[in-house]
């Protein structure tokens, strides 16, 4: 899938220059371009990006301070200016435009569903937003600030695919250090996904490309995406179960949203060197997959890397479902209740226990 990339927000330009580099270390040529939004100057000067500010009239380049209200403004304000850096970089060969936000912040939760809204009426190509969810420790704010934008990002894009920042921070972490690992370790699964018949190695039985892709994220609504890998043999046969446990390693510990088993639709794909790939293999993991998810939509196929490990790249899409999102909406919820009572907002935005929309 040729994609171009939108970071905003702090966490934003980052995942999106984590993306750009897993792209071009690997030699997919997935990633036809990238470009970073920010209210603040210090989060985007060190970003190897195309940049743009806005909110300049407003926050002087300072940033929104954590006020997503704020952070939908100025974008809303300054969107025709965002729209026209990102016309050049939007060419026929493009196949999707992927916008990128941590959600707990300001600029980006507030910023990435009014930018997408804007680019779904502009452009034909499908929207998608990749948003990350704060981690329990990050403060009442973040969660406010999530609970909202995630509900307005999931109406506004195609698919938001979700990154759980609990699942990868490991315990004792430095919160800069688990942010890198995040990064990192998202990456690879979107860089895969992305690359997914873009660079085939070998002759593959059933290619997965970036039609199953879009099919895939046609059910809407919230995705998640997983990766696992174990040393292959040499012989296909004896690979069967190699395969099985990929697969079911990559959706039971190795999801971008954890817990995340119910979906409308799924994708696996097989990557390895294809003499290595176990055809039975692969077939009884979709229709493992088809079990666990409870979805009759389970595309399946082949990613041909020059290997000698086989790994499993599973997407799920229609994952709102899942205890996962559940569990952070009830703590976004519970934030607002726990917010001081002189805080007038957003707290009179989530009336009868509920997440109201951002915009």
């Amino acid at each position: 899938m040729k994609a171009v990339l939108l970071g905003v927000g702090q966490a934003g330009g980052k995942l999106a220059t984590a993306l750009v580099r897993f792209d071009a270390d690997a030699g997919y040529g997935a990633v036809l371009e990238a470009l970073a939004v920010n209210t603040a100057v210090a989060d985007l000067d060190p970003l190897p990006l195309d940049t743009v500010l806005v909110g300049q009239s407003r926050v002087n380049g300072y940033g929104v301070g954590g006020d997503n209200e704020l952070g939908a403004a100025v974008m809303d304000e300054d969107a025709v200016e965002v729209l026209d850096a990102v016309a050049p970089k939007v060419t026929a060969e493009a196949e999707a435009l992927f916008v990128i936000a941590g959600l707990g912040g300001g600029t980006g939760s507030g910023g990435a569903p009014v930018l997408v809204r804007e680019l779904r009426r502009v452009y034909d190509v499908p929207v998608y937003a990749i948003g990350i969810l704060p981690g329990r420790d990050e403060g009442t704010m973040y969660q406010v600030n999530a609970g909202r934008s995630l509900k307005t990002l999931a109406r506004e894009a195609d698919a938001t695919v979700l990154l759980d920042n609990d699942a990868w921070r490991s315990a004792g972490e430095s919160v800069e250090g688990g942010h890198a690992a995040v990064n990192e370790s998202m990456a690879r699964r979107v860089g895969l996904l992305l690359a997914a018949g873009e660079s085939v190695e070998g002759v593959a039985e059933s290619v997965v490309d970036t039609s199953e892709v879009i099919n895939t994220l046609r059910a809407g609504g919230m995705a998640a995406v997983g990766f696992a890998s174990a040393p292959a043999a040499e012989d296909a046969e004896e690979n069967v179960t190699t395969v099985m446990s990929v697969v079911r390693s990559a959706v039971m510990t190795g999801m971008s949203l954890p817990n995340a088993t119910a979906a409308d639709a799924a994708l696996v794909a097989v990557a390895g060197d294809p003499d290595r790939i176990s055809r039975k293999g692969a077939e009884k993991a979709r229709k493992w997959l088809q079990e666990e998810t409870g979805s009759m939509q389970v595309r399946g196929g082949d990613f041909p890397l020059d290997s000698d490990r086989i790994a499993a790249l599973v997407l799920l899409a229609g994952v709102e479902r899942s205890r996962r999102v559940e569990a952070f909406l009830e703590r976004a919820r519970q934030a607002v209740r726990d917010e001081p009572a002189e805080r007038t907002n957003p707290a009179e935005a989530f009336r009868n226990d509920e997440l109201d929309d951002l915009l």
